[in-house]
């Protein structure tokens, strides 16, 4: 059983195909069961942002795990399976515990260094650990990766600029308004994204935010929170949106709806220059707007084009060294665990021995019940520190990069049942 990755980001892929390839909140749930139901799945998790969309699964094969995860993923977007092949990576075993590490760090992201990643990292775990899609493997993976992206915020002044998708787009904004100071904000949708998007225009000394959500009570939640911080806000439905269009400066859309919100028809009559952000994937704006005079468009496109050569100018060597750190200390404890079984089976079967020839013994001599317990603590005493020392020394060497191979020979010169240490396994709990 290996971990196997399969995703498409902004790294591989334009914006079209992430539109059709990623997963709304609502269904996240329905496709980890799709993928628990494939022949070669084990374990699974789904990672969804505005700009990616990760499948991490532990598979029992490569090949066909890697078919049915892409199945999965073909159907959801609708995308052909050879298509999609075109934009997809993929990363098995170690490689794709060191790609999981560098997406929680944020060495990965569209703006690097990010700290949003991580809740989102955080998110797919929780949700695939209440779904029961994540067992031991996945668990210890995404508690490791977590642990990666804490210490590399921690250690490092990676994410020190405070940069995220948002603070980019709204940096356009400014620059084609002139600045924000003062300015009216529309932001439609009241999601993570929509509370990001508030604090940032607050940060730039905005002078008004409306929050337009299908549910108003949501919206009106985050609008007491800019209110409780000095900045004048207030929640609208989406009824009205065309009006609250017209008296604004700057919007963005991150409704995670499934169809566009904003057409051209809502902004023909402005008479005011209007920066849109869409940060919605899919697009929450329709194409048409881009057309209208005097409005400007930003969106995942093009801060994708913007930001593909950017140097972040952080720390992301000493970023780098401590997802290396992270990866070899994880692969170390990795190997020695798989080795336990092992170990297992080799004292069970010491003791099956033991029991054997103390059972031959009683036959053959009389003693009474005081000697007999005597003699059987004896030989169990002196099984144990015969295997002590191969046992413990067998951990160890098991951490290294040749550590199966310590596994194997055990198996080998015990003569144990090379199915024996994973029906203990199995019998333990330790793996599905």
């Amino acid at each position: 059983m290996s971990v196997l990755a399969v995703g498409v980001s902004h790294r591989s892929a334009d914006v079209r195909v992430l539109e059709r390839a990623t997963v709304p909140p609502g269904e996240v749930t329905k496709v980890l069961d799709e993928l628990m139901r494939c022949q070669h799945v084990v374990e699974a998790t789904l990672v969804t942002t505005c700009n990616r969309v990760e499948v991490y699964t532990v598979v029992d094969a490569f090949h066909a795990g890697l078919s049915d995860v892409v199945g999965v993923l073909g159907r959801h977007s609708g995308l052909d399976v050879t298509e999609l092949y075109e934009h997809l990576y993929v990363h098995y075993a170690a490689a794709a515990a060191e790609h999981l590490f560098r997406v929680s760090a944020g060495l990965d992201s569209m703006v690097v260094g990010e700290a949003q990643i991580l809740g989102q990292v955080r998110t797919a775990y929780n949700t695939a650990r209440e779904a029961g899609t994540a067992g031991r493997t996945l668990h210890e993976l995404f508690q490791r990766a977590l642990r990666v992206g804490k210490r590399v915020h921690a250690e490092t002044g990676l994410d020190a600029a405070g940069g995220s998708v948002v603070s980019e787009a709204l940096a356009d904004a400014d620059r084609v308004l002139g600045g924000l100071d003062g300015r009216r904000a529309l932001i439609v949708g009241a999601g993570s994204m929509g509370g990001l998007s508030a604090a940032a225009l607050r940060r730039a000394g905005i002078g008004e935010i409306v929050i337009a959500n299908r549910t108003v009570g949501t919206g009106a939640r985050l609008a007491q929170l800019q209110l409780e911080q000095g900045t004048p806000a207030r929640a609208v439905g989406l009824d009205d949106l065309p009006a609250h269009l017209a008296a604004a400066d700057v919007v963005v859309a991150c409704t995670g709806a499934t169809d566009t919100v904003v057409d051209a028809s809502m902004v023909a009559d402005r008479v005011r220059p209007l920066v849109v952000c869409d940060l919605g994937l899919p697009r929450d704006v329709a194409a048409d707007v881009a057309d209208v005079r005097g409005v400007t468009i930003v969106d995942l496109e093009s801060l994708q084009r913007r930001l593909v050569a950017a140097p972040s100018g952080l720390d992301t060597r000493r970023a780098g060294e401590i997802v290396a750190d992270e990866v070899a200390a994880y692969l170390a404890t990795q190997r020695s665990a798989a080795v336990t079984p092992t170990v297992t089976a080799l004292r069970r079967r010491a003791a099956e021995v033991v029991d054997a020839e103390l059972l031959r013994l009683d036959s053959r001599l009389e003693m009474g019940a005081s000697a007999r317990a005597e003699v059987a603590q004896t030989v169990r005493r002196v099984v144990d520190k015969l295997l002590h020392a191969p046992t413990v020394r067998v951990k160890e060497l098991a951490s290294g990069p040749n550590g199966v191979e310590y596994a194997e020979a055990l198996r080998e010169l015990f003569l144990l049942d090379p199915a024996a240490p994973t029906a203990i396994s199995r019998v333990d709990g330790e793996t599905r």
